[in-house]
């Protein structure tokens, strides 16, 4: 076990330690795991504060108390399980809840070196570090297990920095419960608390994959490579048919579809601590995708990560402030033939407070070339580490190429391997859409309609049949489906909607225009065509 690859890049993340080919608790963990599962009579557990004394203990016992939690997490976890929690919930929380969640924890070694034995090639549990593309398939009862020693804030933290990794334990969660009190933290934990409850009282069966995607910086001759701006410019894939959806949710959707977590670039973003935006209640309603926080560092422009299976447990209501838990949400989703929930999730981070620099090609190139490397068939992008040159000296326009193996192909070249290879992807997921919305925009402060019509060019280069627009209803979009419908009208190729946005985006940088991408464009609509845009 110890000589196995997997093994040896996690272990260090992980609370449990390794031993030849024993992975183990140490016997004081293991006495107080035993002890918290015989219930309060047991282990005397009945209330935040003496759980938050159990945790101390167990943490001193795995030599952790150099490696302090927040200082504010034992008042957080009281403030919860004593305070906010009725007495009935609490009762059953500690007599029922927690010697389940006791005994989960301690069959994690066990649980552990099954899926080592079993785990398919490149499937197993491991660092996924940035520019290694992979994947890692685990069930939903081990992503339960480590999730339990999050909530009993038993990982190490301090070597987590040097690997850019997010937090993992839930001390930070509850801290800031603490620390500045509002009811969307409230609702927060009570929903990842309800995951917990569930979890104890019926274990579900199924499995979850975490996939890093990257689009490699170097040209190939036979996968996708990071395009740049003359692909795009020259691309003739059509575009791929736009729906619009003024209300609704992107999670509530009905068709078969890759749903966009607008994702910090640490995935995640302030789940565990004070964040509520798209990505956090993503990460609260469906608990496991948090397990990703555990394994995959920050992703570089070229990556993104897409997570199949995560079950949804909660049902909400509200954004932001306004977040609130309202019960119980039954996932009656299919399952694939790995066993994975058909929720397929992909992140992509995108530029944040980019103001008018978003209108620069070099930033647009940025966030589209991101949401392409996440709609992407993973099996059309090359499996390799980039080389330290970068996407401009590999993708140097030349009408010569030099010798050896280190060529350098014309864009010319790269533009057919290009719509080659996007004609390659038809038909391999051909009833798989993308579900979407405001990407990059609210906190993070992008223009819509310019995200909007970037998602659009990503989604259909990629092949997918369609693309879920979800507006929230803002404003400025209320344009959106009569311009995306007179574009499909006139049958545009990606290459030709690329050329309009660059030139809108040119206008907009010079101050020759003020207003949206919409309301630019249909005055030229009218131009062209004196008729009803319907």
């Amino acid at each position: 076990m110890e000589n196995r690859e997997e093994v040896k890049s996690i272990i260090r993340y992980l609370p449990v330690f390794l031993r030849s080919s024993n992975i183990f608790w140490p016997p004081p963990v293991v006495e107080a795991l035993k002890s918290l599962s015989g219930g309060p009579n047991c282990s005397n557990v009945d209330s935040g504060e003496l759980l938050f004394l159990a945790i101390s203990d167990m943490r001193n016992s795995l030599s952790l108390s150099a490696d302090p939690l927040s200082p504010s997490a034992p008042h957080g976890i009281s403030l919860f399980f004593d305070d906010l929690m009725s007495r009935a919930e609490a009762t059953k929380w500690f007599g029922d809840v927690v010697p389940e969640l006791a005994k989960l924890v301690l069959r994690l070694p066990a649980l552990l070196e099954s899926h080592y034995v079993n785990a398919q090639q490149g499937t197993a549990l491991r660092l996924l570090e940035s520019q290694e593309p992979g994947i890692v398939l685990l069930s939903q009862e081990l992503v339960g297990a480590l999730l339990a020693c999050s909530l009993l804030c038993l990982f190490p933290v301090a070597i987590r920095g040097a690997k850019r990794l997010p937090t993992i334990n839930f001390d930070q969660l509850f801290a800031s419960l603490y620390d500045s009190y509002d009811e969307k933290q409230e609702n927060k934990i009570k929903c990842i608390v309800h995951y917990f409850e569930r979890i104890s009282s019926h274990m579900p069966r199924g499995n979850i994959s975490f996939m890093r995607k990257v689009l490699p910086l170097q040209q190939s001759s036979f996968a996708i490579s990071y395009p740049m701006p003359g692909l795009w410019k020259k691309s003739t894939v059509s575009l791929c048919p736009f729906q619009v959806y003024s209300s609704g949710l992107i999670e509530d959707q009905t068709e078969e579809a890759l749903e966009v977590d607008f994702a910090n670039k640490y995935i995640g973003g302030g789940v565990l601590h004070k964040g509520c935006l798209q990505e956090e209640i993503r990460f609260v309603i469906n608990p496991e995708l948090i397990l990703g926080m555990l394994f995959l560092p920050a992703m570089a422009k070229n990556e993104a990560i897409e997570i199949v299976g995560a079950e949804r447990f909660s049902n909400y209501t509200g954004y932001a402030s306004s977040f609130r838990f309202s019960g119980n949400y039954m996932d009656k989703r299919d399952v694939d033939m790995s066993g994975r929930r058909k929720t397929r999730i992909t992140a992509i981070d995108a530029k944040s407070n980019p103001g008018y620099r978003q209108y620069k090609v070099e930033y647009i190139m940025r966030e589209i070339n991101k949401a392409y490397c996440g709609f992407i068939d993973q099996s059309y992008i090359q499996d390799i580490r980039p080389p330290s040159c970068t996407p401009e000296d590999v993708y140097m326009e030349t009408s010569s190429t030099s010798s050896g193996d280190n060529k350098i192909l014309s864009i010319d070249k790269l533009n057919k391997d290009f719509e080659r290879k996007g004609d390659q992807c038809m038909g391999q997921h051909d009833s798989i859409g993308i579900a979407t919305g405001n990407w990059g925009c609210g906190a993070f402060g992008g223009d819509p309609e310019l995200k909007t019509i970037i998602q659009w060019l990503a989604a259909s280069q990629a092949s997918r049949p369609f693309i879920s627009y979800y507006t929230f209803g803002i404003d400025k979009l209320q344009s959106l489906d009569q311009v995306t419908r007179w574009i499909m009208s006139q049958k545009w190729t990606v290459g030709d909607l690329w050329n309009m946005l660059i030139e809108y985006s040119s206008q907009k940088l010079q101050r020759e225009t003020k207003v949206g991408f919409c309301s630019w464009l249909l005055p030229s609509l009218h131009a062209h065509d004196p008729m009803d845009l319907y």
